[in-house]
Protein backbone atom coordinates (compact mmCIF):
# COMPACT_ATOMS: atom_id res chain seq x y z
CA UNK A 1 0.00 0.00 0.00
CA UNK A 2 1.76 3.11 -1.00
CA UNK A 3 0.84 6.40 0.43
CA UNK A 4 1.02 10.07 0.68
CA UNK A 5 -0.60 12.44 2.68
CA UNK A 6 -2.87 10.16 2.93
CA UNK A 7 -4.28 11.01 6.77
CA UNK A 8 -7.89 11.35 5.56
CA UNK A 9 -8.46 7.92 4.55
CA UNK A 10 -5.26 5.61 5.48
CA UNK A 11 -6.91 3.91 8.44
CA UNK A 12 -10.11 2.74 6.70
CA UNK A 13 -7.95 0.59 3.80
CA UNK A 14 -5.91 -0.63 6.69
CA UNK A 15 -8.68 -1.35 8.89
CA UNK A 16 -10.42 -3.44 5.70
CA UNK A 17 -7.36 -5.45 5.21
CA UNK A 18 -6.93 -6.21 9.04
CA UNK A 19 -10.87 -7.52 8.43
CA UNK A 20 -9.93 -9.64 5.72
CA UNK A 21 -11.27 -13.43 6.56
CA UNK A 22 -8.06 -14.92 5.09
CA UNK A 23 -5.15 -13.67 7.82
CA UNK A 24 -2.28 -15.33 6.75
CA UNK A 25 -0.88 -12.01 5.15
CA UNK A 26 1.24 -9.05 5.77
CA UNK A 27 0.63 -5.41 4.66
CA UNK A 28 3.95 -3.44 3.67
CA UNK A 29 2.80 0.38 3.76
CA UNK A 30 5.20 2.80 2.21
CA UNK A 31 4.71 6.09 3.06
CA UNK A 32 6.52 7.94 0.04
CA UNK A 33 7.69 11.09 1.79
CA UNK A 34 4.27 12.10 3.48
CA UNK A 35 3.96 15.89 5.03
CA UNK A 36 1.10 15.46 7.05
CA UNK A 37 0.08 12.56 9.87
CA UNK A 38 -0.12 9.35 7.58
CA UNK A 39 2.01 7.40 9.27
CA UNK A 40 1.09 8.58 12.82
CA UNK A 41 -2.74 7.29 11.94
CA UNK A 42 -1.03 3.98 10.31
CA UNK A 43 0.49 3.09 13.19
CA UNK A 44 -2.66 4.04 15.59
CA UNK A 45 -4.83 1.97 12.66
CA UNK A 46 -2.64 -0.92 13.14
CA UNK A 47 -2.79 -1.01 16.67
CA UNK A 48 0.21 -3.10 17.44
CA UNK A 49 -0.79 -5.65 14.53
CA UNK A 50 2.43 -7.17 14.03
CA UNK A 51 1.53 -8.49 10.42
CA UNK A 52 1.53 -4.64 9.25
CA UNK A 53 5.04 -3.15 8.39
CA UNK A 54 5.37 0.52 8.28
CA UNK A 55 8.10 1.40 5.77
CA UNK A 56 9.17 5.08 5.30
CA UNK A 57 10.61 6.82 2.32
CA UNK A 58 11.67 10.53 0.73
CA UNK A 59 9.11 11.66 -1.83
CA UNK A 60 10.69 9.48 -4.46
CA UNK A 61 7.12 8.93 -6.31
CA UNK A 62 4.41 6.07 -6.99
CA UNK A 63 6.96 3.94 -8.93
CA UNK A 64 9.41 3.88 -6.72
CA UNK A 65 7.52 3.13 -3.50
CA UNK A 66 5.86 -0.13 -5.33
CA UNK A 67 8.94 -1.15 -6.28
CA UNK A 68 10.24 -0.91 -2.80
CA UNK A 69 7.18 -2.85 -1.21
CA UNK A 70 8.03 -5.16 -4.48
CA UNK A 71 11.46 -6.25 -2.92
CA UNK A 72 9.85 -5.81 0.65
CA UNK A 73 7.73 -8.84 0.28
CA UNK A 74 7.94 -11.78 1.28
CA UNK A 75 4.92 -13.86 -0.03
CA UNK A 76 5.38 -15.28 -3.63
CA UNK A 77 1.27 -13.54 -3.92
CA UNK A 78 1.38 -9.39 -3.67
CA UNK A 79 -2.20 -7.81 -3.18
CA UNK A 80 -1.98 -4.25 -4.62
CA UNK A 81 -4.19 -1.58 -2.15
CA UNK A 82 -4.70 2.00 -2.38
CA UNK A 83 -4.45 4.32 0.83
CA UNK A 84 -8.16 5.76 -0.19
CA UNK A 85 -9.62 2.28 -1.28
CA UNK A 86 -11.67 -0.51 0.65
CA UNK A 87 -10.83 -4.18 0.51
CA UNK A 88 -14.49 -6.32 0.66
CA UNK A 89 -13.55 -9.05 3.82
CA UNK A 90 -13.93 -11.78 1.37
CA UNK A 91 -11.20 -10.04 -1.07
CA UNK A 92 -7.83 -12.22 -0.08
CA UNK A 93 -9.45 -15.38 0.62
CA UNK A 94 -11.73 -15.32 -2.69
CA UNK A 95 -8.41 -13.91 -5.14
CA UNK A 96 -6.04 -16.74 -3.34
CA UNK A 97 -8.69 -19.61 -3.71
CA UNK A 98 -8.64 -18.33 -7.26
CA UNK A 99 -5.63 -18.90 -7.96
CA UNK A 100 -4.79 -22.08 -6.42
CA UNK A 101 -7.72 -23.78 -8.46
CA UNK A 102 -6.77 -21.69 -11.69
CA UNK A 103 -2.97 -22.21 -12.09
CA UNK A 104 -0.38 -20.39 -14.22
CA UNK A 105 -1.94 -17.07 -13.97
CA UNK A 106 0.62 -14.14 -13.37
CA UNK A 107 -1.98 -12.11 -11.70
CA UNK A 108 -5.75 -11.78 -10.75
CA UNK A 109 -7.88 -9.00 -10.33
CA UNK A 110 -11.79 -8.27 -9.57
CA UNK A 111 -14.79 -6.36 -10.00
CA UNK A 112 -15.18 -2.81 -8.71
CA UNK A 113 -17.42 -0.70 -7.02
CA UNK A 114 -17.10 3.27 -7.45
CA UNK A 115 -17.40 5.59 -4.44
CA UNK A 116 -19.49 7.29 -3.53
CA UNK A 117 -21.43 7.13 -6.76
CA UNK A 118 -22.18 10.46 -7.03
CA UNK A 119 -18.59 11.47 -8.28
CA UNK A 120 -18.77 9.07 -10.92
CA UNK A 121 -18.78 11.47 -14.22
CA UNK A 122 -20.17 9.62 -17.42
CA UNK A 123 -17.12 8.69 -18.92
CA UNK A 124 -16.02 7.02 -15.64
CA UNK A 125 -19.35 5.23 -15.47
CA UNK A 126 -18.47 4.15 -19.08
CA UNK A 127 -14.88 2.67 -18.24
CA UNK A 128 -16.65 0.97 -15.00
CA UNK A 129 -19.14 -0.49 -16.92
CA UNK A 130 -16.69 -1.93 -19.53
CA UNK A 131 -13.81 -2.99 -16.61
CA UNK A 132 -16.53 -4.73 -15.10
CA UNK A 133 -17.14 -6.76 -18.45
CA UNK A 134 -13.62 -7.54 -18.95
CA UNK A 135 -13.23 -10.67 -16.87
CA UNK A 136 -11.52 -13.95 -18.23
CA UNK A 137 -8.30 -14.58 -19.39
CA UNK A 138 -9.03 -14.37 -22.99
CA UNK A 139 -11.62 -11.01 -22.40
CA UNK A 140 -8.25 -9.91 -21.22
CA UNK A 141 -6.43 -10.58 -24.15
CA UNK A 142 -8.84 -9.16 -26.71
CA UNK A 143 -9.41 -5.72 -24.99
CA UNK A 144 -5.92 -5.29 -23.82
CA UNK A 145 -5.20 -2.19 -25.89
CA UNK A 146 -9.22 -1.08 -25.51
CA UNK A 147 -8.00 0.66 -22.12
CA UNK A 148 -6.33 -0.75 -18.85
CA UNK A 149 -8.11 -3.39 -18.14
CA UNK A 150 -7.56 -3.68 -14.24
CA UNK A 151 -7.77 -1.33 -11.65
CA UNK A 152 -4.74 -1.27 -10.20
CA UNK A 153 -5.67 -2.01 -6.63
CA UNK A 154 -7.89 -4.98 -7.10
CA UNK A 155 -4.57 -6.94 -8.67
CA UNK A 156 -3.37 -10.00 -6.66
CA UNK A 157 -0.01 -10.52 -8.68
CA UNK A 158 2.63 -13.63 -8.64
CA UNK A 159 5.72 -11.94 -7.28
CA UNK A 160 8.47 -13.62 -9.27
CA UNK A 161 6.17 -12.91 -12.73
CA UNK A 162 6.38 -9.07 -11.98
CA UNK A 163 10.17 -9.14 -10.90
CA UNK A 164 10.75 -11.61 -14.11
CA UNK A 165 9.55 -8.52 -16.61
CA UNK A 166 11.49 -6.02 -14.09
CA UNK A 167 8.97 -4.83 -12.03
CA UNK A 168 7.31 -1.64 -12.48
CA UNK A 169 8.67 1.54 -14.83
CA UNK A 170 9.12 5.00 -14.68
CA UNK A 171 8.28 7.14 -17.46
CA UNK A 172 5.74 9.18 -19.11
CA UNK A 173 2.92 6.86 -18.69
CA UNK A 174 0.59 4.83 -16.40
CA UNK A 175 2.51 2.23 -14.76
CA UNK A 176 -0.17 -0.22 -14.44
CA UNK A 177 -0.94 -0.84 -17.89
CA UNK A 178 2.60 -0.81 -18.71
CA UNK A 179 2.67 -3.22 -16.27
CA UNK A 180 -0.23 -5.23 -18.06
CA UNK A 181 1.21 -5.18 -21.30
CA UNK A 182 4.76 -6.13 -19.87
CA UNK A 183 3.18 -9.41 -18.46
CA UNK A 184 0.87 -10.32 -21.47
CA UNK A 185 3.66 -9.78 -24.04
CA UNK A 186 6.04 -12.28 -21.78
CA UNK A 187 3.11 -14.35 -22.13
CA UNK A 188 1.26 -14.05 -18.64
CA UNK A 189 -2.12 -14.79 -18.16
CA UNK A 190 -4.43 -12.56 -15.97
CA UNK A 191 -7.99 -12.62 -15.51
CA UNK A 192 -10.14 -11.53 -12.25
CA UNK A 193 -12.89 -13.31 -9.94
CA UNK A 194 -16.51 -12.15 -11.18
CA UNK A 195 -17.16 -10.35 -8.18
CA UNK A 196 -16.75 -6.97 -6.63
CA UNK A 197 -13.90 -6.76 -4.33
CA UNK A 198 -12.94 -3.13 -3.89
CA UNK A 199 -14.17 -0.30 -3.80
CA UNK A 200 -12.17 2.26 -5.71
CA UNK A 201 -12.59 5.55 -4.31
CA UNK A 202 -13.09 8.37 -6.82
CA UNK A 203 -12.23 11.88 -6.58
CA UNK A 204 -10.68 14.84 -8.40
CA UNK A 205 -7.73 14.90 -6.39
CA UNK A 206 -6.95 11.27 -7.65
CA UNK A 207 -2.92 11.12 -9.90
CA UNK A 208 -5.44 9.94 -12.85
CA UNK A 209 -6.78 12.96 -12.85
CA UNK A 210 -4.37 15.28 -12.02
CA UNK A 211 -1.31 14.13 -13.68
CA UNK A 212 0.04 13.60 -17.27
CA UNK A 213 1.30 10.10 -17.04
CA UNK A 214 -2.66 9.57 -16.41
CA UNK A 215 -3.62 11.13 -20.24
CA UNK A 216 -5.17 10.05 -22.69
CA UNK A 217 -2.52 11.14 -25.47
CA UNK A 218 0.21 9.10 -22.83
CA UNK A 219 -1.68 5.48 -22.64
CA UNK A 220 -1.66 5.84 -26.56
CA UNK A 221 1.74 6.45 -26.74
CA UNK A 222 2.02 3.43 -24.69
CA UNK A 223 -0.42 1.46 -26.39
CA UNK A 224 1.67 2.35 -29.95
CA UNK A 225 4.87 1.23 -27.99
CA UNK A 226 4.21 -2.03 -26.87
CA UNK A 227 1.82 -2.60 -30.05
CA UNK A 228 4.83 -1.57 -32.14
CA UNK A 229 7.25 -4.64 -30.66
CA UNK A 230 4.42 -7.20 -30.44
CA UNK A 231 1.38 -7.16 -32.81
CA UNK A 232 3.15 -5.00 -35.56
CA UNK A 233 6.19 -6.13 -34.86
CA UNK A 234 6.73 -8.36 -37.70
CA UNK A 235 4.52 -6.37 -40.17
CA UNK A 236 6.09 -2.78 -39.66
CA UNK A 237 3.48 -1.36 -41.01
CA UNK A 238 -0.71 -0.91 -40.02
CA UNK A 239 -3.90 -0.04 -41.29
CA UNK A 240 -6.42 1.60 -39.29
CA UNK A 241 -10.44 1.49 -38.68
CA UNK A 242 -11.61 5.16 -38.08
CA UNK A 243 -10.41 8.53 -40.12
CA UNK A 244 -11.78 10.43 -37.06
CA UNK A 245 -9.55 12.38 -34.93
CA UNK A 246 -9.19 8.87 -32.71
CA UNK A 247 -7.96 6.95 -35.89
CA UNK A 248 -5.08 10.10 -36.72
CA UNK A 249 -4.02 10.64 -33.60
CA UNK A 250 -3.39 6.74 -33.22
CA UNK A 251 -1.44 7.30 -36.60
CA UNK A 252 0.33 10.33 -35.28
CA UNK A 253 1.40 7.53 -31.87
CA UNK A 254 2.26 4.78 -34.77
CA UNK A 255 4.08 7.00 -36.69
CA UNK A 256 6.43 8.25 -33.31
CA UNK A 257 7.55 4.33 -33.54
CA UNK A 258 8.64 3.74 -36.77
CA UNK A 259 5.20 2.00 -38.10
CA UNK A 260 3.80 3.35 -41.39
CA UNK A 261 0.07 3.69 -41.76
CA UNK A 262 -0.60 2.72 -45.24
CA UNK A 263 -4.61 3.06 -45.11
CA UNK A 264 -7.87 3.98 -43.24
CA UNK A 265 -11.24 2.44 -42.89
CA UNK A 266 -14.39 4.23 -42.41
CA UNK A 267 -18.10 4.19 -42.99
CA UNK A 268 -18.32 7.93 -43.04
CA UNK A 269 -19.17 8.91 -46.57
CA UNK A 270 -17.96 12.09 -45.95
CA UNK A 271 -14.62 10.85 -45.22
CA UNK A 272 -13.62 8.47 -47.95
CA UNK A 273 -11.83 8.88 -50.82
CA UNK A 274 -10.12 11.61 -48.78
CA UNK A 275 -6.19 11.53 -48.44
CA UNK A 276 -4.93 12.50 -45.38
CA UNK A 277 -1.38 13.03 -44.49
CA UNK A 278 1.47 11.58 -46.04
CA UNK A 279 -0.65 10.42 -48.73
CA UNK A 280 -2.61 7.82 -46.61
CA UNK A 281 -5.96 7.05 -48.74
CA UNK A 282 -9.44 6.81 -46.73
CA UNK A 283 -11.47 4.01 -48.03
CA UNK A 284 -14.81 2.38 -47.86
CA UNK A 285 -14.80 -0.67 -44.83
CA UNK A 286 -16.11 -2.48 -47.14
CA UNK A 287 -12.79 -2.87 -49.14
CA UNK A 288 -10.92 -3.91 -45.57
CA UNK A 289 -10.94 -7.62 -47.08
CA UNK A 290 -8.87 -6.97 -50.05
CA UNK A 291 -5.89 -6.04 -47.61
CA UNK A 292 -6.15 -8.51 -45.29
CA UNK A 293 -2.01 -8.96 -44.86
CA UNK A 294 -1.75 -6.11 -43.44
CA UNK A 295 -2.41 -6.15 -39.71
CA UNK A 296 -5.75 -3.81 -38.80
CA UNK A 297 -5.91 -1.57 -35.52
CA UNK A 298 -9.78 -0.44 -34.85
CA UNK A 299 -9.68 3.06 -33.20
CA UNK A 300 -13.30 3.98 -33.23
CA UNK A 301 -14.25 5.16 -29.79
CA UNK A 302 -17.90 5.26 -30.44
CA UNK A 303 -19.90 3.47 -28.34
CA UNK A 304 -21.13 0.61 -29.10
CA UNK A 305 -18.80 0.53 -32.73
CA UNK A 306 -16.46 -2.67 -31.96
CA UNK A 307 -19.30 -4.67 -31.53
CA UNK A 308 -20.58 -3.82 -35.37
CA UNK A 309 -16.80 -4.13 -36.43
CA UNK A 310 -16.15 -7.09 -34.86
CA UNK A 311 -19.61 -8.61 -36.11
CA UNK A 312 -18.46 -7.15 -39.67
CA UNK A 313 -15.06 -8.84 -39.80
CA UNK A 314 -15.39 -12.12 -38.18
CA UNK A 315 -17.19 -13.22 -40.74
CA UNK A 316 -14.93 -12.54 -43.14
CA UNK A 317 -12.28 -14.50 -41.39
CA UNK A 318 -10.68 -12.11 -40.02
CA UNK A 319 -9.23 -13.34 -36.32
CA UNK A 320 -9.37 -11.36 -33.49
CA UNK A 321 -5.63 -10.70 -31.98
CA UNK A 322 -4.51 -12.65 -34.74
CA UNK A 323 -5.37 -10.03 -37.83
CA UNK A 324 -7.17 -7.31 -36.07
CA UNK A 325 -6.69 -5.56 -32.58
CA UNK A 326 -9.09 -2.89 -31.52
CA UNK A 327 -7.44 -0.29 -29.37
CA UNK A 328 -10.25 2.36 -28.93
Amino acid sequence: MPCRDAAATVAEAVRSIRAQTRCDWELLVVDDGSRDDTREVVRGAADGDARIRLLTRGRDGLVAALNHGIAEARAPWIARMDADDVSLPHRLERQLDWVATHPGLAGVGSLVEVTPPEALTDGMRHYIDWLNLVVTAQDVSRDLYVESPFAHPSVLLDRASVVAVGCCRDGPFPEDYDLWLRLHAAGGRMEKVPEVLLQWREGTSRLSRTDPRYAPDAFRALKAHHLARTFLKDAGEAQIWGAGPDGRRFGRALAVEGIAVRRYFDVDPRKIGRVLGGGVPVLDWREVDAWRGCPLLVAVGVKGARTLIRANLEPLGWQETVDFRCVQ
